[in-house]
């Protein structure tokens, strides 16, 4: 089955080519980073008339790369939520036209399942059932996974997701929007243990993430020293919030007894974070999968991957009718063992 993947829950287009026999075909995305850079942040109005202006010219794009005609396809899948309203009606318009013009299904995606399911693209691959660390801009979530479908939460953030403290904290130290890639580069250049900063929720004895506090020290600390080592602070901030990913991944992988566990999402990109994931994983003797570098921020890839492991499995996508989810948990999609 080919299977044509449409993502634009936010502020990047995304299509792709996923064929069940011979892999990912082609993919291609469109950031609409430079267009927010002025604003300090996704504009919504904004990120749907870009969605509309790129959909049909990357569609075009991938079907070339993949050389297929739009006839070859089964299905289309798209993003129904959850995300911007306005970005996911275009997304979802678009992928139901397309589809009731061809005569195939139009699969309903949840944005987190594709991300949670992205790393099954790289090679080596994980096997169900393990532990996953959904860790992005609006997300921050540590998930059982025993297979597609079957998903089961075990903690999340109670305030600021890890990529959304990343992004503030940027902006205090002058990093522009997006910080977050901005400030990983000037942590690079820093000294991670200059300053003491708060790792909160580390020893709290159960799931749960919290980042509020973490930017909060981080303003305190600005306000004392001022901008003059703002690589230091940078590389404190960096180095607190791995530290609470992987305390925390490390105590679901004891508590799940499980030896697998997968990152997912804009932050798995994170080279500190992997470089301590893949150390503990050494010397604990588990095992951790990320995606591809160009699948870990939002991208048509997972969402046609996604579409084409529910189809494989009978599984339902969306409703049946057109329409999008805005708000939409993870855990609604869980089915029975």
């Amino acid at each position: 089955m080919k299977i044509l993947g449409v993502e634009s829950s936010c502020d990047e287009t995304g299509l792709a080519v996923f064929d069940t026999e011979a892999g990912l075909l082609a993919h291609a995305v469109h950031s609409q980073v430079a267009m927010h850079a002025e604003y300090g942040g996704v504009v919504p109005e904004l990120a749907s008339r870009d969605h509309i202006r790129r959909v049909i010219p990357l569609t075009r794009v991938v079907m070339k790369d993949a050389g297929l005609g739009l006839a070859d396809l089964d299905a289309v899948a798209y993003t129904q939520g959850p995300g911007l309203a306005g970005a996911l009606l275009v997304g979802a318009g678009f992928a139901n036209a397309l589809a009731a013009a061809l005569n195939i299904p139009a699969l309903g995606i949840h944005h987190l399942e594709g991300h949670l399911l992205s790393p099954l693209l790289a090679n080596p691959r994980p096997e169900f059932p393990f532990v996953a660390l959904l860790v992005s801009g609006g997300h921050t979530q540590l998930m059982r996974v025993d297979g597609v479908g079957r998903y089961d939460l075990l903690g999340e953030t109670v305030d600021d997701a890890a990529g959304e403290a990343f992004d503030k904290t940027a902006q205090l130290l002058g990093l522009g929007y997006p910080g977050g890639p901005a400030l990983s580069r000037l942590a690079d250049t820093g000294h991670p243990y200059r300053y003491a900063l708060p790792r909160p929720m580390l020893n709290s004895g159960d799931l749960e993430f919290s980042f509020s506090g973490l930017k909060t020290a981080v303003l305190t600390l600005v306000k004392k020293e001022g901008l003059g080592n703002k690589a230091d602070i940078a590389a404190g901030f960096q180095a607190a919030v791995v530290d609470v990913l992987a305390g925390k991944c490390l105590v679901a992988l004891k508590q799940t007894g499980m030896r697998r566990l997968v990152v997912a999402g804009g932050v798995g990109a994170n080279r500190a974070l992997r470089a301590r994931l893949d150390a503990e994983a050494a010397q604990r003797h588990f095992t951790v999968f990320y995606p591809p570098l160009d699948l870990c921020t939002d991208n048509g890839a997972m969402i046609a991957f996604a579409g084409a492991m529910r189809l494989a499995r009978g599984l339902p996508a969306a409703d049946g009718r057109f329409g999008i989810r805005p708000r939409w948990e993870l855990s609604e999609l869980s089915r029975p063992a």
